[in-house]
Protein backbone atom coordinates (compact mmCIF):
# COMPACT_ATOMS: atom_id res chain seq x y z
CA UNK A 1 0.00 0.00 0.00
CA UNK A 2 1.44 3.37 -1.03
CA UNK A 3 1.57 6.13 1.55
CA UNK A 4 -0.36 9.36 1.07
CA UNK A 5 1.67 11.90 -0.90
CA UNK A 6 3.14 14.90 0.83
CA UNK A 7 1.07 17.98 -0.01
CA UNK A 8 3.30 20.97 -0.77
CA UNK A 9 2.61 24.05 1.32
CA UNK A 10 1.18 26.08 -1.55
CA UNK A 11 -1.51 23.41 -2.19
CA UNK A 12 -2.57 22.92 1.43
CA UNK A 13 -5.96 24.11 2.71
CA UNK A 14 -7.78 24.13 6.01
CA UNK A 15 -11.27 23.82 4.53
CA UNK A 16 -11.76 27.27 2.96
CA UNK A 17 -8.50 28.77 4.15
CA UNK A 18 -4.83 28.53 3.24
CA UNK A 19 -2.69 27.48 6.21
CA UNK A 20 -1.22 30.16 8.48
CA UNK A 21 2.30 28.94 7.63
CA UNK A 22 1.70 29.89 4.00
CA UNK A 23 0.30 33.33 4.76
CA UNK A 24 3.18 34.08 7.12
CA UNK A 25 5.63 33.60 4.25
CA UNK A 26 4.50 36.99 2.93
CA UNK A 27 6.80 38.49 5.55
CA UNK A 28 9.71 37.58 3.27
CA UNK A 29 9.84 38.12 -0.51
CA UNK A 30 10.31 34.54 -1.77
CA UNK A 31 10.99 31.18 -0.13
CA UNK A 32 12.79 28.16 -1.58
CA UNK A 33 10.70 24.99 -1.19
CA UNK A 34 11.30 21.33 -2.02
CA UNK A 35 8.71 19.71 -4.26
CA UNK A 36 7.25 16.24 -3.60
CA UNK A 37 7.90 15.15 -7.19
CA UNK A 38 11.56 16.20 -6.96
CA UNK A 39 13.53 19.38 -7.36
CA UNK A 40 12.80 22.72 -5.78
CA UNK A 41 11.15 26.04 -6.61
CA UNK A 42 10.84 29.56 -5.35
CA UNK A 43 7.45 30.20 -3.74
CA UNK A 44 6.05 33.69 -4.27
CA UNK A 45 3.30 34.76 -1.85
CA UNK A 46 3.14 38.55 -2.21
CA UNK A 47 0.59 40.15 -4.50
CA UNK A 48 3.09 42.59 -6.07
CA UNK A 49 5.71 39.90 -6.77
CA UNK A 50 3.17 37.58 -8.38
CA UNK A 51 1.93 40.37 -10.66
CA UNK A 52 5.50 40.77 -11.91
CA UNK A 53 5.94 37.02 -12.51
CA UNK A 54 2.60 36.75 -14.33
CA UNK A 55 3.15 39.90 -16.38
CA UNK A 56 6.59 39.41 -17.93
CA UNK A 57 6.95 36.37 -20.20
CA UNK A 58 10.41 37.59 -21.29
CA UNK A 59 11.67 36.87 -17.77
CA UNK A 60 9.33 34.11 -16.57
CA UNK A 61 8.37 31.40 -19.03
CA UNK A 62 5.30 29.13 -18.96
CA UNK A 63 6.93 26.61 -21.27
CA UNK A 64 7.76 23.23 -19.67
CA UNK A 65 10.97 23.00 -21.71
CA UNK A 66 13.91 23.06 -19.36
CA UNK A 67 11.71 23.05 -16.27
CA UNK A 68 13.57 21.14 -13.57
CA UNK A 69 10.62 18.87 -12.76
CA UNK A 70 9.37 18.41 -16.31
CA UNK A 71 5.96 18.80 -17.90
CA UNK A 72 3.25 17.76 -15.42
CA UNK A 73 0.39 18.26 -17.87
CA UNK A 74 1.00 15.57 -20.42
CA UNK A 75 1.62 16.58 -24.01
CA UNK A 76 2.36 20.28 -24.39
CA UNK A 77 0.85 20.52 -27.87
CA UNK A 78 -2.21 22.75 -27.70
CA UNK A 79 -1.97 23.11 -23.91
CA UNK A 80 -2.38 26.88 -23.93
CA UNK A 81 -1.18 27.35 -20.35
CA UNK A 82 2.21 25.95 -21.33
CA UNK A 83 2.76 28.39 -24.18
CA UNK A 84 4.75 31.62 -24.35
CA UNK A 85 4.47 34.36 -26.98
CA UNK A 86 4.39 34.31 -29.95
CA UNK A 87 2.67 30.88 -29.98
CA UNK A 88 0.47 31.85 -27.05
CA UNK A 89 -0.51 35.09 -28.79
CA UNK A 90 -1.46 33.18 -31.95
CA UNK A 91 -3.69 30.68 -30.13
CA UNK A 92 -5.23 33.23 -27.78
CA UNK A 93 -6.14 35.48 -30.72
CA UNK A 94 -8.19 32.66 -32.23
CA UNK A 95 -10.07 31.91 -29.01
CA UNK A 96 -10.66 35.36 -27.54
CA UNK A 97 -13.65 36.32 -29.74
CA UNK A 98 -15.62 33.37 -28.35
CA UNK A 99 -15.14 34.50 -24.75
CA UNK A 100 -15.88 38.21 -24.88
CA UNK A 101 -18.46 39.52 -22.41
CA UNK A 102 -20.71 40.44 -25.33
CA UNK A 103 -20.56 36.94 -26.83
CA UNK A 104 -21.08 35.27 -23.45
CA UNK A 105 -24.21 37.40 -22.83
CA UNK A 106 -25.85 35.60 -25.74
CA UNK A 107 -25.57 32.38 -23.74
CA UNK A 108 -27.49 33.78 -20.77
CA UNK A 109 -30.95 32.41 -21.73
CA UNK A 110 -29.52 28.95 -22.37
CA UNK A 111 -27.57 28.96 -19.08
CA UNK A 112 -30.73 30.01 -17.22
CA UNK A 113 -32.60 27.08 -18.79
CA UNK A 114 -29.85 24.62 -17.86
CA UNK A 115 -29.79 25.90 -14.26
CA UNK A 116 -33.58 25.72 -13.90
CA UNK A 117 -33.76 22.25 -15.46
CA UNK A 118 -31.29 20.91 -12.91
CA UNK A 119 -33.07 22.65 -10.04
CA UNK A 120 -36.32 21.04 -11.24
CA UNK A 121 -34.66 17.63 -11.17
CA UNK A 122 -33.27 18.23 -7.67
CA UNK A 123 -36.66 19.36 -6.39
CA UNK A 124 -38.49 16.42 -7.94
CA UNK A 125 -36.04 13.89 -6.51
CA UNK A 126 -36.41 15.46 -3.08
CA UNK A 127 -33.98 15.81 -0.21
CA UNK A 128 -31.42 14.87 0.82
CA UNK A 129 -29.26 15.40 -2.24
CA UNK A 130 -25.64 15.87 -3.23
CA UNK A 131 -25.28 19.34 -4.69
CA UNK A 132 -22.02 18.41 -6.44
CA UNK A 133 -23.38 15.53 -8.52
CA UNK A 134 -26.88 16.99 -8.88
CA UNK A 135 -26.11 20.61 -9.72
CA UNK A 136 -22.60 22.02 -9.31
CA UNK A 137 -20.90 19.57 -11.68
CA UNK A 138 -23.56 18.98 -14.38
CA UNK A 139 -24.50 22.65 -14.96
CA UNK A 140 -21.06 23.91 -16.09
CA UNK A 141 -20.38 20.57 -17.80
CA UNK A 142 -23.43 20.97 -20.02
CA UNK A 143 -22.64 24.64 -20.71
CA UNK A 144 -19.06 23.95 -21.83
CA UNK A 145 -20.16 20.88 -23.83
CA UNK A 146 -22.66 22.93 -25.81
CA UNK A 147 -20.19 25.78 -26.29
CA UNK A 148 -17.40 23.50 -27.52
CA UNK A 149 -19.45 20.91 -29.38
CA UNK A 150 -18.80 17.94 -27.08
CA UNK A 151 -21.63 15.38 -26.75
CA UNK A 152 -23.02 15.73 -23.23
CA UNK A 153 -23.90 12.04 -23.20
CA UNK A 154 -20.13 11.39 -23.03
CA UNK A 155 -19.88 13.26 -19.70
CA UNK A 156 -19.28 10.14 -17.59
CA UNK A 157 -16.20 9.39 -19.68
CA UNK A 158 -14.59 12.82 -19.73
CA UNK A 159 -15.50 13.60 -16.11
CA UNK A 160 -13.82 10.37 -15.04
CA UNK A 161 -10.67 11.37 -16.92
CA UNK A 162 -10.78 14.81 -15.28
CA UNK A 163 -11.26 13.32 -11.82
CA UNK A 164 -8.19 11.10 -12.21
CA UNK A 165 -5.87 13.65 -13.81
CA UNK A 166 -6.59 16.21 -11.08
CA UNK A 167 -6.30 13.77 -8.17
CA UNK A 168 -2.78 14.39 -6.89
CA UNK A 169 -3.10 11.51 -4.41
CA UNK A 170 -2.82 9.05 -7.31
CA UNK A 171 0.36 7.73 -8.90
CA UNK A 172 1.69 9.87 -11.75
CA UNK A 173 1.43 6.94 -14.18
CA UNK A 174 -2.30 6.66 -13.51
CA UNK A 175 -2.82 10.40 -14.01
CA UNK A 176 -0.73 10.41 -17.19
CA UNK A 177 -2.82 7.54 -18.57
CA UNK A 178 -5.98 9.60 -17.92
CA UNK A 179 -4.47 12.60 -19.73
CA UNK A 180 -3.63 10.42 -22.71
CA UNK A 181 -7.09 8.81 -22.72
CA UNK A 182 -8.73 12.24 -22.55
CA UNK A 183 -6.70 13.47 -25.50
CA UNK A 184 -7.55 10.34 -27.51
CA UNK A 185 -11.24 11.00 -26.83
CA UNK A 186 -10.90 14.61 -27.95
CA UNK A 187 -8.84 13.64 -31.02
CA UNK A 188 -11.70 11.42 -32.24
CA UNK A 189 -14.13 14.28 -31.69
CA UNK A 190 -11.89 16.74 -33.56
CA UNK A 191 -11.72 14.32 -36.50
CA UNK A 192 -15.54 14.22 -36.63
CA UNK A 193 -15.73 18.01 -36.53
CA UNK A 194 -13.04 18.31 -39.21
CA UNK A 195 -15.25 16.24 -41.52
CA UNK A 196 -18.41 18.20 -40.64
CA UNK A 197 -17.81 21.46 -38.69
CA UNK A 198 -20.81 22.60 -36.66
CA UNK A 199 -21.76 25.98 -35.19
CA UNK A 200 -19.91 25.31 -31.94
CA UNK A 201 -16.43 26.48 -30.96
CA UNK A 202 -14.52 23.49 -32.35
CA UNK A 203 -16.38 23.93 -35.63
CA UNK A 204 -15.61 27.66 -35.62
CA UNK A 205 -11.90 27.04 -35.05
CA UNK A 206 -11.84 24.56 -37.94
CA UNK A 207 -13.74 26.86 -40.31
CA UNK A 208 -11.92 30.08 -39.45
CA UNK A 209 -8.46 28.79 -38.51
CA UNK A 210 -8.28 25.27 -39.92
CA UNK A 211 -5.15 26.05 -41.91
CA UNK A 212 -3.36 27.47 -38.87
CA UNK A 213 -4.29 24.70 -36.43
CA UNK A 214 -3.36 21.07 -37.00
CA UNK A 215 -5.42 18.35 -35.35
CA UNK A 216 -2.93 17.77 -32.54
CA UNK A 217 -2.94 21.40 -31.46
CA UNK A 218 -6.72 21.71 -31.84
CA UNK A 219 -7.13 18.57 -29.73
CA UNK A 220 -4.97 20.07 -26.97
CA UNK A 221 -6.86 23.39 -26.99
CA UNK A 222 -10.27 21.68 -26.85
CA UNK A 223 -9.12 19.25 -24.15
CA UNK A 224 -7.94 22.12 -21.93
CA UNK A 225 -11.13 24.15 -22.46
CA UNK A 226 -13.31 21.15 -21.60
CA UNK A 227 -11.32 20.37 -18.45
CA UNK A 228 -11.05 23.95 -17.21
CA UNK A 229 -14.57 24.86 -18.30
CA UNK A 230 -16.33 22.43 -16.00
CA UNK A 231 -13.85 21.71 -13.19
CA UNK A 232 -13.25 25.27 -12.00
CA UNK A 233 -16.83 26.54 -12.14
CA UNK A 234 -18.28 23.38 -10.60
CA UNK A 235 -15.98 23.67 -7.61
CA UNK A 236 -16.79 27.38 -7.23
CA UNK A 237 -20.51 26.53 -7.20
CA UNK A 238 -20.13 23.86 -4.52
CA UNK A 239 -17.63 25.68 -2.32
CA UNK A 240 -19.46 28.99 -2.74
CA UNK A 241 -22.75 27.44 -1.65
CA UNK A 242 -21.12 25.95 1.42
CA UNK A 243 -19.48 29.29 2.21
CA UNK A 244 -22.82 31.10 1.99
CA UNK A 245 -24.48 28.48 4.19
CA UNK A 246 -21.82 29.28 6.80
CA UNK A 247 -22.62 33.01 6.45
CA UNK A 248 -26.45 33.23 6.53
CA UNK A 249 -26.67 37.03 6.56
CA UNK A 250 -24.68 37.22 3.34
CA UNK A 251 -26.62 34.28 1.89
CA UNK A 252 -29.83 36.27 2.45
CA UNK A 253 -28.47 39.16 0.38
CA UNK A 254 -27.65 36.88 -2.56
CA UNK A 255 -31.02 35.11 -2.28
CA UNK A 256 -32.74 38.51 -2.53
CA UNK A 257 -30.73 39.34 -5.64
CA UNK A 258 -28.69 42.00 -3.87
CA UNK A 259 -24.90 42.29 -4.04
CA UNK A 260 -24.72 39.25 -6.34
CA UNK A 261 -21.82 40.55 -8.45
CA UNK A 262 -19.99 41.65 -5.32
CA UNK A 263 -20.60 38.28 -3.65
CA UNK A 264 -19.14 36.42 -6.62
CA UNK A 265 -16.00 38.56 -6.70
CA UNK A 266 -15.53 38.12 -2.96
CA UNK A 267 -16.01 34.34 -3.29
CA UNK A 268 -13.47 34.23 -6.08
CA UNK A 269 -10.97 36.15 -3.96
CA UNK A 270 -11.66 34.40 -0.68
CA UNK A 271 -11.74 30.83 -2.01
CA UNK A 272 -9.03 31.16 -4.70
CA UNK A 273 -9.73 27.60 -5.81
CA UNK A 274 -6.70 27.39 -8.13
CA UNK A 275 -3.69 27.17 -5.82
CA UNK A 276 -1.01 28.41 -8.19
CA UNK A 277 -1.54 27.63 -11.85
CA UNK A 278 1.44 26.65 -14.03
CA UNK A 279 4.89 27.13 -12.46
CA UNK A 280 7.01 29.73 -14.25
CA UNK A 281 10.67 29.25 -15.13
CA UNK A 282 13.25 32.05 -15.06
CA UNK A 283 14.43 32.63 -18.63
CA UNK A 284 17.67 34.24 -17.42
CA UNK A 285 19.13 35.30 -14.08
CA UNK A 286 16.63 37.73 -12.61
CA UNK A 287 16.06 39.62 -9.37
CA UNK A 288 12.64 39.85 -7.72
CA UNK A 289 12.18 41.92 -4.54
CA UNK A 290 15.89 41.64 -3.91
CA UNK A 291 15.98 37.85 -4.30
CA UNK A 292 18.23 36.47 -7.04
CA UNK A 293 16.58 33.76 -9.14
CA UNK A 294 18.90 31.80 -11.42
CA UNK A 295 18.06 30.96 -15.02
CA UNK A 296 16.11 27.69 -15.15
CA UNK A 297 14.81 27.94 -11.60
CA UNK A 298 11.06 27.57 -11.12
CA UNK A 299 8.72 30.04 -9.44
CA UNK A 300 5.37 28.90 -7.99
CA UNK A 301 2.88 31.66 -7.25
CA UNK A 302 0.42 31.22 -4.38
CA UNK A 303 -2.88 32.76 -5.45
CA UNK A 304 -4.62 32.30 -2.05
CA UNK A 305 -1.76 34.14 -0.33
CA UNK A 306 -1.82 36.93 -2.93
CA UNK A 307 -5.58 37.33 -2.63
CA UNK A 308 -5.28 37.83 1.14
CA UNK A 309 -2.28 40.14 0.97
CA UNK A 310 -2.92 43.20 3.19
CA UNK A 311 -1.96 45.50 0.29
CA UNK A 312 -5.43 44.74 -1.15
CA UNK A 313 -7.34 45.86 1.92
CA UNK A 314 -8.11 45.21 5.56
CA UNK A 315 -9.29 42.07 7.35
CA UNK A 316 -8.97 39.86 4.28
CA UNK A 317 -9.22 36.67 6.35
CA UNK A 318 -12.94 37.44 6.67
CA UNK A 319 -15.53 36.72 3.95
CA UNK A 320 -17.39 39.97 3.29
CA UNK A 321 -19.53 40.51 0.18
CA UNK A 322 -19.71 44.27 0.80
CA UNK A 323 -15.98 44.47 0.18
CA UNK A 324 -14.79 46.41 -2.88
CA UNK A 325 -11.82 44.59 -4.44
CA UNK A 326 -11.65 44.26 -8.20
CA UNK A 327 -7.97 43.35 -8.57
CA UNK A 328 -7.98 39.83 -7.12
CA UNK A 329 -6.00 37.09 -8.85
CA UNK A 330 -8.49 34.22 -8.79
CA UNK A 331 -8.35 34.21 -12.61
CA UNK A 332 -4.63 34.89 -12.74
CA UNK A 333 -3.12 38.02 -14.24
CA UNK A 334 -1.45 39.19 -17.42
CA UNK A 335 -1.40 37.39 -20.74
CA UNK A 336 -2.55 34.11 -19.14
CA UNK A 337 -5.52 35.67 -17.35
CA UNK A 338 -8.30 33.08 -17.53
CA UNK A 339 -9.89 33.12 -20.97
CA UNK A 340 -13.18 31.78 -19.59
CA UNK A 341 -13.58 34.34 -16.79
CA UNK A 342 -16.65 36.02 -18.39
CA UNK A 343 -18.34 32.63 -18.83
CA UNK A 344 -17.58 31.57 -15.24
CA UNK A 345 -18.92 34.85 -13.86
CA UNK A 346 -22.10 34.51 -15.93
CA UNK A 347 -22.74 30.95 -14.71
CA UNK A 348 -22.15 31.87 -11.07
CA UNK A 349 -24.29 35.00 -11.33
CA UNK A 350 -27.21 32.94 -12.64
CA UNK A 351 -26.77 29.82 -10.51
CA UNK A 352 -26.40 31.14 -6.98
CA UNK A 353 -29.58 33.28 -6.74
CA UNK A 354 -31.60 30.63 -8.61
CA UNK A 355 -30.49 27.88 -6.23
CA UNK A 356 -31.12 29.93 -3.10
CA UNK A 357 -34.51 31.20 -4.27
CA UNK A 358 -35.68 27.72 -5.28
CA UNK A 359 -34.84 26.31 -1.85
CA UNK A 360 -35.59 28.93 0.85
CA UNK A 361 -34.72 26.46 3.61
CA UNK A 362 -31.52 25.13 2.01
CA UNK A 363 -29.23 23.64 4.65
CA UNK A 364 -26.44 21.14 5.14
CA UNK A 365 -27.63 17.56 5.55
CA UNK A 366 -24.55 16.68 7.63
CA UNK A 367 -22.46 18.59 10.16
CA UNK A 368 -20.01 21.01 8.53
CA UNK A 369 -17.09 18.95 9.85
CA UNK A 370 -18.32 15.95 7.82
CA UNK A 371 -18.39 17.74 4.44
CA UNK A 372 -15.68 16.01 2.36
CA UNK A 373 -13.20 18.46 0.85
CA UNK A 374 -10.87 17.39 -1.93
CA UNK A 375 -7.69 16.09 -0.27
CA UNK A 376 -5.11 17.17 -2.87
CA UNK A 377 -5.88 18.66 -6.28
CA UNK A 378 -4.69 21.58 -8.43
CA UNK A 379 -8.29 22.84 -8.12
CA UNK A 380 -9.61 23.09 -4.57
CA UNK A 381 -13.15 21.86 -4.06
CA UNK A 382 -15.56 19.40 -2.51
CA UNK A 383 -15.99 15.70 -3.18
CA UNK A 384 -19.66 16.02 -2.27
CA UNK A 385 -22.03 18.54 -0.63
CA UNK A 386 -24.93 16.81 1.16
CA UNK A 387 -27.87 19.24 1.34
CA UNK A 388 -31.49 19.25 2.43
CA UNK A 389 -34.37 21.73 2.30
Amino acid sequence: MTSAPEIPLHAQRNRFDPPDDLLQLREQPLTKIDLPWGGSAWLATRYADIRVVFSDATKFSNSPEGRPFGDLNGSRSGFLLGYDPPDHTRLRRMLTPEFTVRRIRRLQPRIETIVNDHLDALEQAGPPADLVSGFALPVPSLVICELLGVPYEDRAEFQQYASIRLDMTLEMAQRTAAIEASRRYMAKLVAKHRADPGDDMIGMLIRDHGDELDDTELTGVADLLLLAGHETTSNMLALGTLLLLRNPDQLAEVRAGRLVDEAIEEMLRYLSIVHSGIPRTAVADVELSGVKIAAGEAVICSLPAANRDPVLGEDLERFDITRKISAHMAFGHGLHHCLGAPLARMELKIAFPALLQRFPSLALAVPFEEVPFRPYSPVHGLQALPITW
